[in-house]
């Protein structure tokens, strides 16, 4: 059975250190719809071509071709013991179109796992991670239009696997470890 997982939590809640350790721990494929989007850019595929064009412009990818990307993705891994989706579903569309593909192989959605993080917590971490690695994506204004789209929109992805009884939610403040250790009790009770 694979084991497939999304991981949730608004920026900075640490969902890149946690699905890290999750990959090495279980052997997982990570599918990062972000990580996927600079490939296609940088490689000038026609899909890359599309989505810089919407990005140029100020508009949002929309679900048809972020989730044809997901699925060449998943197709170019077919010996994968599981995946770990991170930055995607981020609505309800999206999620019940990962359902159906995932389904359409045979598989699905394991469980989901929430990083439970307050906004003001956030706000700490990331100034932190901006002052070491200076990502470009943790300028202030444009942060803070993340967080806000997490918690207005992303956010009401939750009860839709909640309804699914595949939604666990774990505190993500505190020690990484502790975090973990919680994060992989829930992973094995799926299993």
């Amino acid at each position: 059975m694979m084991l497939n997982l999304v991981l949730f939590g608004p920026p900075g809640a640490g969902k890149g250190t946690q699905s890290q350790k999750l990959i090495d721990r279980y052997q997982l494929v990570h599918i990062s719809t972000g990580d996927i989007f600079r490939a296609h850019i940088a490689n000038q595929t026609d899909l890359g071509q599309r989505v810089s064009k919407l990005i140029a412009a100020g508009e949002l990818v929309p679900d048809s071709i972020t989730i044809a990307m997901l699925e060449e993705e998943i197709d170019k891994n077919p010996q994968a013991k599981g995946f770990i989706f991170d930055g995607f579903p981020r609505t309800v569309a999206q999620a019940e179109a990962l359902d159906r593909f995932l389904e359409s192989k045979g598989s699905g959605i394991t469980g989901v796992v929430a990083l439970d993080v307050t906004e003001e917590e956030l706000t700490v971490r990331i100034a932190k991670r901006k002052a070491v690695s200076n990502r470009a994506d943790d300028d202030s204004e444009k942060l803070k239009k993340r967080i806000e789209e997490y918690f207005n929109k992303t956010i009401h992805v939750l009860p839709y696997y909640e309804k699914q009884g595949k939604l666990t939610k774990v505190n993500g403040i505190g020690d990484i470890e502790a975090i973990f250790e919680e994060i992989k009790g829930v992973v094995d009770g799926f299993q």
